[in-house]
C-alpha cells in the first residue's frame, strides 16, 4: 500500500516552520537537506522534521498540506506540540 505523507520541517532553532507533502518522505527530507540555498528550505536551513501524517490517498494529501500551510503559527504549533512535544527530529521514524 501506498502512503502520502504531509509534513512540517523546521530549523535548528524552531523559529520558520514549511509544511509539505511527497509520496516518497525519506527521499524527500534528503532533498531538504541538501541545503541548495536556491530553495527556501535550503536559505533558512529547514531540515528538522517535527510533525508527520499519512494518508492512502494523494488527494486528501494535497487537500491536508493546502489547509495546514492556510493557519496560523499557533495552530501550527499546537499541531507538532500533540505529536512531539519536545520537537525532536523524527526523521528516523520514517
Amino acid at each position: 500500500m501506498d502512503l502520502h505523507y504531509v509534513y512540517i520541517l523546521t530549523n535548528k532553532n524552531h523559529t520558520v516552520l514549511y509544511v509539505g507533502r511527497s509520496k516518497q518522505l525519506k527521499k524527500r527530507l534528503k532533498q531538504h537537506k541538501n541545503n541548495n540555498l536556491k530553495t527556501f528550505t535550503g536559505r533558512y536551513n529547514v531540515y528538522k522534521l517535527v510533525y508527520f501524517e499519512t494518508t492512502k490517498y494523494v488527494n486528501n494529501s494535497i487537500k491536508r498540506e493546502r489547509q495546514i500551510k492556510k493557519w496560523n503559527r499557533a495552530w501550527k504549533e499546537n499541531l507538532i506540540k500533540d505529536m512531539n512535544p519536545d520537537w525532536k527530529d523524527l526523521s528516523e521514524y520514517i
